[in-house]
């Protein structure tokens, strides 16, 4: 087997490689752990709150008495709608009116956040931990009943402000305010109208009921607890956090992080998170744990205690995020907020650093062409400039092997069965032709970290979700959903559901295009002359097709448009250096060879 063929055979590999190692089925729902008994309650320098709602009341730890009388003051924003629970005070009730559940413009908006007491409850929780001679009846916690001092609407025009007394000389007040986007402030102040100083440290926690029963449950893409601590990202799931819980070594560590300076925690979905940011330069112990018998997540942010002297006021102000994961909006309250890192709440994985460049590209180009599959078909035409040197250098390569095939021959002849002598003499003519036979796999091993990357692009980032091509392609963050089953919707009958074994095998048009995109390509130059290789490569196209076809449409459409790319600047080079391909009479050699085979 001469060089040139070894380098189709080894593109070949590499290229089934990048397509296997992301073609993996989703993993099995896990068990429900078994409940164990919750942790104790302490006070000390820094102050425990209660871990959940209704813990001050002797309810278990991280459970929440419902509420559903409790009066609600209104959300009202240009992005969100919900209510906030005058019981507690509790962020319990959100909505996002800029995304629906589905493509059905008539189906039901995206719901955040949800009450306690019903079902995958999921809530915002701002108290002060009680120190010294306080106990939690003498702080506002889970259950109290707080009255509105001013506004009865939460708009970004109007705050509110609620107020309560506990009747031993501590008037504690809390002002909600919101802005445009998806952000909560929450002010918080403590007046000490007593004889007595008074300890106590403030806190916010955000409380989850259970594993979401919407989990993608997928690899590429984190979902559970997040925490930024000074620079350090961690990521925690759902299960993680729970095994954690039985390691006491380890619950201790990932119960008390400290954060110095800049930090965030919370919760993070594929496309939405609720996360805790303290202001900029605040200190805080950053908390995250499962509580196993209530079966309840937390994320918290505890400040440090302080004392209140008899006729003094402390106040602290913290922020909630609860929203949609959007990359320009994320990254403006980094830039203009002062939330450290708050970019990396998204999960771009281990190619971030082809990622976040990628996306950005990416995200200009949908704002310049108005069409994110347009985005994408620009977005190549770039990344293939930019790689252009190097391909050339490689297709300039395989020209000149092809130009030095009958001396190849010649050597062949001459060392016989000698192998050492055959290798020696073909390092002798690459070094005096200036040949490099590695050098037309270069393109191939640079595409498989722009593949990764792009699929991670497409596979995290809400900007791809629900994102219109043109014609069927309504959703280039799913698979084509046409499909060969009904021809392409023309029968009177359902394509099969995505994820089914039918719809692996009756794959839609875009895939199919793919195929042949591939195939063209392929049909650039000669067949293999062993039988053997030339099987390989009729083959490979069309398994290429149906490996991809159960793909996101945005990563087909990338790989068709490259195809074609590939396919243009080949053709033109293979020109520049006096070899015009004969790509008919190429196509015509394999449907003979074929012919051949079936007589």
């Amino acid at each position: 087997m001469d060089d040139q063929n070894k380098n189709l055979l080894l593109a070949t590999g590499l290229s089934f490689l990048v397509i296997l190692v992301w073609f993996i089925l989703f993993p099995p729902p896990e068990p429900a752990p078994a409940p164990t008994q919750p942790a104790a309650v302490t006070a000390d320098a820094q102050l425990t709150p209660p871990a959940a709602a209704g813990a001050a009341a002797g309810a278990p730890e991280g459970a929440a008495a419902p509420a559903p009388e409790a009066p609600r003051l209104a959300i009202d924003t240009p992005r969100l709608t919900g209510s906030v629970s005058l019981q507690g005070g509790r962020i319990d009730d959100l909505s996002l009116k800029g995304y629906r559940t589905t493509l059905d413009p008539a189906s039901e908006i995206v719901r955040l956040l949800r009450p306690a007491g019903g079902a995958e409850a999921y809530y915002a929780l701002f108290g002060w931990s009680p120190g010294g001679t306080l106990d939690f009846a003498d702080v506002p916690g889970a259950d109290t009943p707080w009255t509105v001092v001013s506004g009865d609407r939460l708009t970004p025009a109007t705050p509110v402000t609620l107020r309560w007394d506990n009747g031993k000389g501590l008037v504690f007040t809390r002002t909600l305010s919101v802005d445009d986007s998806y952000m909560f402030s929450v002010a918080e102040t403590v007046e000490n109208a007593s004889p007595e100083p008074a300890r106590l440290a403030p806190y916010g926690l955000i409380a989850r009921h259970g594993e979401p029963s919407n989990l993608e449950r997928f690899f590429i893409s984190h979902e559970g607890l997040i925490q930024m601590a000074d620079g350090k990202l961690t990521e925690t799931g759902y299960k993680d956090a729970r095994e954690l819980a039985v390691s006491e070594a380890e619950r201790a560590r990932l119960e008390a992080t400290p954060v110095a300076a800049n930090g965030w925690i919370g919760f993070g979905d594929k496309y939405w998170m609720a996360v805790l940011a303290p202001q900029p330069g605040q200190s805080f112990t950053a908390v995250q744990k499962w509580v196993p018998a209530a079966d309840v997540y937390l994320a918290e942010a505890r400040y440090p205690a302080v004392t209140v002297a008899p006729g003094e006021t402390v106040a602290v102000t913290s922020r909630l995020f609860a929203g949609a994961k959007e990359w320009a909006t994320i990254r403006a309250y980094q830039n203009e907020g002062g939330i450290d890192r708050f970019i990396d709440s998204i999960d771009w994985g281990w190619f971030f650093f082809l990622t976040k460049p990628m996306f950005a590209v990416l995200h200009w180009l949908n704002g310049a062409l108005g069409n994110m599959g347009l985005a994408i078909i620009g977005l190549t035409l770039v990344l293939k400039a930019m790689l252009f040197p190097l391909a050339y250098k490689s297709y300039v390569s395989m020209a000149r092997m092809k130009e030095l095939q009958p001396e190849m021959e010649a050597i062949k002849e001459r060392a016989g069965d000698d192998r050492q002598k055959l290798q020696q003499e073909m390092m002798r003519l690459y070094k005096e032709k200036k040949v490099n036979p590695a050098a037309g796999c270069l393109p191939i091993l640079l595409q498989i970290p722009i593949f990764f990357s792009l699929y991670k692009v497409i596979f995290v980032t809400i900007e791809l979700r629900h994102a219109p091509f043109f014609g069927w392609l309504r959703d280039l963050s799913a698979p084509d959903p046409t499909s060969l089953f009904n021809l392409f919707g023309l029968l009177p009958w359902a394509a099969p559901p995505p994820g089914s074994f039918l719809a692996l095998v009756f794959i839609g048009a875009l895939p199919i295009l793919l195929g042949i995109t591939m195939w063209l390509q392929q049909k650039l130059n000669p067949a293999p002359a062993d039988p053997t290789q030339a099987a390989i490569f009729a083959w490979m196209p069309w398994i290429f097709m149906f490996m991809l076809g159960s793909f996101a449409s945005g990563l087909v459409l990338y790989w068709i448009t490259n195809n074609l790319i590939t396919f243009a600047q080949q053709y033109i080079i293979m020109r520049s250096h006096g070899h015009t391909p004969d790509l008919f009479g190429n196509i015509a050699a394999s449907v003979r060879r074929k012919d051949r085979a079936a007589k």
